[in-house]
C-alpha cells in the first residue's frame, strides 16, 4: 500500500518529537469529529486512514522503542473509537483530550 503521507514515511516524520507526532496525529482525529458532526463520511474515512499511518508511523520509530506499548494501546483505542466499539469505554472526542495534550507540549517547546 501506498503511503498517504510519502514525505513523512521516507524519513522526515523520524525527524519530528514524539510530542510534534502526537499533535499530528490529534490533528487527524480532529478532522474525523469535525467531519462526522458535518456528515461527511468520506472527509472522516480520510482523516481515519491518515490517523492510522501516523499512529503506525510512530509505533515504528525506533526512538520510541520504551513508548510502544502506548503508543500501540492508544492505536487499538483509537480504532475501537472510530469503529464505535464499547470495549474500552473510550470515545474520539476522548482520544482528541489524549492527543491535544501533546499539541500543547510541542507548543510549548517551540
Amino acid at each position: 500500500m501506498k503511503p498517504i503521507h510519502a514525505g513523512l514515511a521516507s524519513g522526515r516524520w523520524k525527524e519530528l518529537s514524539l510530542a510534534e507526532q502526537m499533535a499530528n496525529i490529534a490533528s487527524e482525529i480532529g478532522r474525523i469529529i469535525s467531519a462526522r458532526r458535518r456528515g461527511d463520511g468520506a472527509r472522516a474515512d480520510g482523516a481515519f486512514d491518515r490517523a492510522l499511518e501516523l499512529l503506525d508511523l510512530t509505533a515504528t520509530d525506533p526512538r520510541w522503542k520504551t513508548g510502544r506499548r502506548e503508543i500501540t494501546r492508544a492505536r487499538e483505542l483509537f480504532l475501537a473509537a472510530y469503529f464505535g466499539s464499547s470495549e474500552y469505554n473510550t470515545s474520539l472526542e476522548d482520544l482528541d483530550r489524549y492527543f491535544m495534550q501533546f499539541a500543547a507540549m510541542a507548543r510549548r517547546a517551540v
